[in-house]
C-alpha cells in the first residue's frame, strides 16, 4: 500500500486517510474519493491530501476484516455467535445468547503475530455472556493489507472462537439457616439473577436447618438438573456438613476450595450424575465471586477438573464485597 500526499488532481480512487472539511462539506476519511469529491476540495482551494492506494495484491480493510472474522468463525450458527458488517476495517463478533466463550488462545496469539496491521481483541477465556455482548472485534489498522497476509491469518486461526451455550435448562438451590444468620432474601435473589442469567430456571428455593441429616434429604429429592447448596455456615472443611450431606446422599465431592478471592470455599461434586455446586458465602452478593466461573463453565457443560480451579488463580483476586465487614488485611478467612 502506497501511503502520503498528493495533488488533488491525481487522488481519483484513492482512499482519503484523514478526514478533510472542505467548504460547506466534511470529507470523512475513508472514503474512496470521487470525481465529486475532488471537485469540491479544489473549489475549497485545497491543493493537496493525503490518502492510501492499494498495491496489486493488497485487499481492503473491510474486505480483509470480513474474510479474517469468516475464518475466525466459520459457521457463526454453529458457535453461536453473530458477524456484524465490516465498517472502517472492523468487524465485532457477537454473542446470540447466554454461554462461556471458548477460545483456542494459542491460535488467536499467532493470528496477532502474522502481520502488524491484522488484529483481532477478544475478551477473556471462559467469559460469561450475554445475548448481544462482544466477544471480539476485529481490526484491520491500515486501509488496507496484503491478501498474503489474509491467507496466513486465516489459516492460523480458523474457527477458533466460538460460545458454548448452557446445557442445563434448571437449578434445585438448598439453603440451610442457623439462629441468627445471614437474611436469605438477598442472597437467594442474587443466586436467581445468576441462574437466570445464563438462560435456566431456578427451582423454589428450600429452606432447612443447617443440619447434614436435613440436608441429605433435602438433596435427595431437589428439583432441577444442577444441585445448588448454600449454607448458612461457612463450609470450612471437606468433611463439614454439605460435603458430608452429599457423600451421604449418594454423591460425591471432586474438588473443596478454590484460589479465587471473594469464592475460597466453594466445593463442586456430583450428585446420581447431575453436577452439585456448593456455593460461597460471598455468592449472596451480586459481585463477581470465583462461583460464577464454575457455576457458568458447569451449566455450560464444560469440564471443571481441579487443575481448571487451580489455573483461576492467576487473575482470580477480585475485588472486595460490599458484605464484608471489613477488609481482608488482618482478619482471619
Amino acid at each position: 500500500m502506497k501511503f502520503g500526499p498528493v495533488p488533488v488532481a491525481q487522488a481519483g480512487g484513492a482512499i482519503l486517510a484523514h478526514s478533510v472539511k472542505a467548504g460547506g462539506r466534511k470529507l470523512r476519511k475513508g472514503i474512496t474519493l470521487q470525481k465529486d469529491d475532488l471537485a469540491t476540495l479544489a473549489q475549497a482551494g485545497i491543493e493537496s491530501v493525503i490518502v492510501a492506494r492499494l498495491d496489486r495484491g493488497d485487499l481492503h480493510e473491510n474486505a480483509a476484516a470480513r474474510r479474517l472474522a469468516d475464518a475466525l468463525v466459520p459457521d457463526p450458527a454453529a458457535a453461536g455467535l453473530r458477524l456484524a458488517e465490516p465498517f472502517t476495517g472492523r468487524v465485532n463478533i457477537l454473542a446470540e445468547g447466554p454461554g462461556v466463550v471458548a477460545l483456542d488462545a494459542e491460535a488467536v496469539t499467532r493470528f496477532n503475530r502474522v502481520h502488524p496491521m491484522i488484529t483481532v481483541a477478544t475478551v477473556p477465556p471462559w467469559q460469561q455472556m450475554g445475548p448481544g455482548g462482544m466477544v471480539a472485534t476485529i481490526k484491520v489498522i491500515s486501509y488496507g493489507v496484503p491478501e498474503a497476509a489474509v491467507a496466513r491469518a486465516e489459516a492460523e486461526a480458523r474457527g477458533a472462537i466460538r460460545l458454548a451455550a448452557p446445557v442445563f435448562r434448571s437449578a434445585g438451590l438448598v439453603v440451610t439457616e442457623i439462629p441468627g444468620g445471614p437474611p436469605n432474601d438477598k442472597g437467594i435473589a442474587a443466586i436467581r439473577t445468576r441462574v437466570e442469567a445464563l438462560g435456566m430456571e431456578l427451582a423454589s428455593p428450600r429452606i432447612i436447618p443447617h443440619d447434614a441429616a436435613e440436608l441429605t434429604r433435602a438433596l435427595s429429592d431437589l428439583p432441577g438438573a444442577m444441585a445448588l447448596i448454600l449454607t448458612g455456615s461457612a463450609t470450612s472443611d471437606p468433611d463439614d456438613v454439605a460435603p458430608s450431606a452429599v457423600a451421604a446422599a449418594g454423591g460425591h465431592v471432586t474438588r473443596f476450595g478454590m484460589p479465587v478471592d471473594p469464592g475460597n470455599l466453594l466445593f463442586l461434586g456430583d450428585l446420581d450424575g447431575r453436577p452439585v455446586i456448593g456455593l460461597p458465602g460471598c455468592a449472596r452478593s451480586p459481585a463477581l465471586n470465583g462461583a460464577d466461573w464454575v457455576l457458568s463453565r458447569v451449566a455450560c457443560g464444560l469440564e471443571v477438573s481441579g487443575d481448571d480451579i487451580a489455573h483461576m488463580g492467576v487473575g482470580g483476586l477480585l475485588k472486595e464485597i460490599p458484605t464484608r465487614p471489613q477488609p481482608r488485611a488482618g482478619r482471619r478467612g
